[in-house]
């Protein structure tokens, strides 16, 4: 077993500065998410669109990681079973969190917000985009619901395999996207001596502003 109180590095990440970053904080992400698919190009990071999604159902919280599929100035977008926990949560309670954990680069992006369903053509859209192997196994899986065994599971999908066979597999009804419309975005970044840079935009009206936090 290692030593995890030793376990440390000291980050020493560019400095992020008010005085360098843009108004909206979309156009910073979208900037970051560049330098992300950047160090997957460099194979320092395998998934530059995993992102944490934190939910809550009454005071029962809980987080998984699912991968961003759009991002534009009406919010994040991800695609799931509605079926599943986090969408029963989001059903009953639309308040959200996300988190981008891009570690090789010294950043993160923290997101809070509120999600609501993406219209049900936007859905059919990107469903039809998916790999088949990925639209059957929309349809065979009960997202979060407990299964007998694995072979349960192997079954449920050949099924659906055959029931599809020779045609386009249609979306789901059961299974479509949430985007998250931000209240805040953080941005942080590394810096030596736990000295970390952290910038916050909090939505004001159709404005943003921008807040330093303590690391």
């Amino acid at each position: 077993m290692p030593d995890l109180a030793a376990e440390r590095i000291d980050y020493s990440g560019e400095e992020l500065l008010e005085s360098h970053v843009p108004a909206d904080p979309y156009a910073l992400f979208d900037r970051w998410l560049a330098a992300a698919f950047q160090a997957k190009s460099d194979g320092l990071l395998p998934e530059p669109t995993a992102m944490v999604v934190a939910t809550s159902r009454g005071l029962v919280p809980s987080a998984r990681t699912v991968l961003l599929k759009d991002v534009g100035p009406g919010g994040f977008t991800f695609f799931t079973n509605y079926g599943s926990r986090k969408g029963l949560d989001l059903h009953d309670n639309p308040q959200v969190a996300l988190h981008f954990g891009w570690y090789p680069l010294q950043r993160q992006v923290r997101v809070q917000g509120t999600a609501a369903p993406v219209a049900r053509a936007e859905s059919e859209a990107y469903f039809a985009t998916r790999p088949r192997g990925s639209q059957l196994g929309a349809w065979a899986s009960p997202q979060s619901s407990e299964v007998a065994s694995r072979e349960e599971l192997t079954a449920a999908y050949a099924a659906v395999e055959e029931r599809f066979a020779g045609q386009d597999v249609p979306c789901p009804p059961h299974w479509g996207g949430f985007r998250v419309t931000p209240a805040e975005v953080e941005f942080w970044q590394g810096q030596p001596s736990r000295m970390h840079d952290r910038l916050a935009y909090r939505r004001s009206g159709e404005a943003w502003t921008l807040h330093r936090l303590a690391p």
